[in-house]
């Protein structure tokens, strides 16, 4: 069973936590979106004042993209600076036995695959009130997350 969280402040304030989704990262690399580019940007500097976070999952898809799958692939030692300043100072969530459950748990109730459910899980675990993603249905909410496309 989910652990529930606390009650948070409105979805819509400035001062929300927030959890960011592996496409806002991608995002912020891609030149053929500048719209896209600069809200994926902006999102990551905000995190890094303390109002985001991501998790461990979230760096190992990022990396595994950033590395294979875009135009021109960063280099190794381009990807390990980008985890030394960008990634792992606002990660805040790691592989844990309660992580997995809760995952399990989103996974059967709301039938998202296990992927996303992790997603989930990850954000609630750090305590965010809203979780930034594309690829996820935009105002849903999951317990005390609410699911928002910054691209809308």
């Amino acid at each position: 069973m989910l652990k529930r969280e606390k009650n948070s402040p409105g979805m819509n304030s400035t001062n929300d936590k927030f959890f960011l989704d592996t496409n806002i990262l991608v995002y912020s690399f891609d030149s053929t979106s500048p719209s896209k580019r600069e809200v994926a940007k902006d999102l990551i500097k905000n995190a890094h004042k303390g109002n985001g976070c991501i998790s461990f999952q979230v760096i190992q898809e990022f990396l595994n993209v950033a590395t294979r799958k875009f135009e021109v692939p960063l280099k190794t030692t381009d990807a390990q600076n980008f985890l030394v300043k960008v990634l792992y100072p606002v990660c805040e969530v790691f592989p844990s036995e309660n992580l997995y459950f809760n995952a399990l748990d989103i996974m059967e109730r709301w039938k998202f695959s296990f992927y996303d459910s992790l997603i989930i899980a990850s954000a609630l675990e750090s305590e965010c009130n809203i979780l930034y993603s594309e690829d996820l249905q935009h105002n849903q909410k999951i317990l005390n997350v609410k699911i928002v496309n910054p691209f809308i």
